[in-house]
């Protein structure tokens, strides 16, 4: 089971969750339009101190293709993430930006608001190497960071109607990461919110911990 936890900002965070096993480390980047955005050098820093078999995801919330080519041009990050909202940030742009940065691998959230959420899934199927499903907020530009969860049972039709492996996101945690593996059958899980310190963005690493164990221990 692939694992991925979000939102690291330092280099020792990154450091010790790299440490714990973590596949992939999301860091937030981008040029300030969005709290907590890092720029290219933080990010840097941060993607420095991690070791295999950790890798870097950067999570771009920006529908600015020219931003994200550019600051992941800058930065070469393993993986990129388009975490925009879906009527921002349309495949036929994500094709485009793919030609642009062609070693790199891409992940796509897609909101799972209700069952129309298959058909978004579907639309970026074969078009990036991971599509992650996450919670929405209606009016948000951006998916995700909610610390809620969504309608499983939606999530488990997209990984059954899709060839592209899919990570699941939303308000998972260390208490209720085995329940939604066995619910969903994805190919990984996300954690931010419910591994965070209480009433911070900041990694709680005991909590990063459990949350690996679980979500691994089959």
């Amino acid at each position: 089971m692939l694992t991925q936890i979000y939102e690291v900002a330092t280099p020792a965070e990154a450091e010790a969750i790299s440490a714990i096993g973590v596949d992939h480390v999301g860091v937030l980047v981008g040029d300030g339009t969005f709290p907590r955005e890092l720029p290219v050098q933080k990010a840097l820093a941060v993607m420095k101190m991690m070791r295999a078999p950790s890798v870097l995801s950067a999570l771009f919330l920006s529908a600015d293709v020219a931003l994200i080519e550019r600051m992941a041009g800058e930065l070469d990050p393993p993986i990129v993430h388009l975490g925009a909202s879906s009527e921002l940030l349309t495949p036929d742009l994500v094709v485009a930006l793919r030609k642009s940065l062609p070693k790199t691998k891409f992940m796509r959230s897609v909101a799972v608001t209700g069952p129309e959420a298959v058909g978004a899934a579907q639309a970026y199927d074969g078009v990036v190497d991971w599509i992650l499903l996450d919670s929405h907020r209606t009016g948000d530009v951006q998916i995700g960071a909610q610390g809620v969860t969504h309608d499983w049972s939606i999530s488990r039709m997209i990984v059954e109607s899709v060839r592209t492996p899919v990570i699941l996101a939303g308000g998972l945690g260390p208490d209720n990461v085995k329940e939604a593996i066995r619910s969903v059958r994805p190919a990984g899980v996300d954690s931010k919110t419910r591994t965070d310190r209480e009433g911070t963005h900041s990694k709680d690493l005991g909590k990063v911990e459990a949350f690996y164990r679980a979500a691994t221990s089959g």
